[in-house]
């Protein structure tokens, strides 16, 4: 089953200087404000890259999922892969019959997604979507396709205490790893601390709002 990152989410205390500095490292587009994200308390800036997104999200009111978050980790991190599928119901199906609880879902006419519990998954909020169709993208806000930036989303790395285990825990959830994706051992359990971009002209790396962007060339 084909599986691939398709968003990549940063959580901040104070939005608007993540979101700039996301802006002029990578030189994105106009971002698209979600108000459904209000749901969860939070405001968000979304940003397209080639066909995927770099989202930053920021808590609007006290006892959000975010703020905890953010006060477990000492601050502003990575905080959520979403992952395109092409069969949400199969794996959905093979959620179940791991024991990994779903926090949220919703179908929709053009996107179904799943967000799986941190605590049985490790690392990060894991999210599984499916599109229609797959070219599409909901998230992205209307006309996400004209404020693209040149580039890509090439890869994610998760940085947890047993990589080996969380990586064939999500490789199970997943149906398969993902390209681009890797975990790194961390005793800290700082979870998703760098994200793989190609965007021209650009090589080396930047910490934004406390996650390392590595620039590439290799798109997986």
């Amino acid at each position: 089953m084909a599986v691939r990152l398709r968003q990549a989410v940063l959580v901040a205390r104070d939005l608007e200087p993540v979101a700039g500095a996301l802006r002029r490292e990578l030189g994105l587009g106009e971002p698209f404000e979600d108000p459904g994200v209000g749901e969860f308390g939070l405001r968000n800036a979304v940003f397209a890259i080639g066909d995927a997104f770099i989202e930053v999200v920021s808590p609007t009111r006290e006892g959000t999922a975010a703020g905890r978050h953010l006060a477990r980790h000492g601050g502003d991190g990575g905080y959520m892969v979403i992952f395109q599928v092409d069969d949400l119901e199969a794996t959905r199906a093979r959620v179940g019959e791991l024991g990994v609880r779903f926090v949220w879902q919703i179908d929709l006419p053009d996107i179904s997604a799943s967000h799986l519990h941190p605590a049985d998954m490790r690392g990060a909020i894991v999210s599984v979507d499916q599109p229609v169709p797959p070219e599409t993208w909901r998230w992205g806000g209307p006309g996400w396709e004209q404020r693209a930036a040149p580039g890509a989303l090439a890869g994610a790395t998760i940085s947890v205490r047993d990589p080996g285990s969380v990586a064939s825990r999500w490789e199970e959830v997943l149906g398969g790893r993902p390209p681009g994706l890797q975990f790194a051992p961390d005793d800290a359990e700082r979870g998703l601390t760098e994200i793989a971009v190609t965007v021209p002209g650009r090589s080396g790396t930047a910490e934004i709002g406390g996650v390392t962007f590595r620039f590439t060339e290799e798109v997986p």
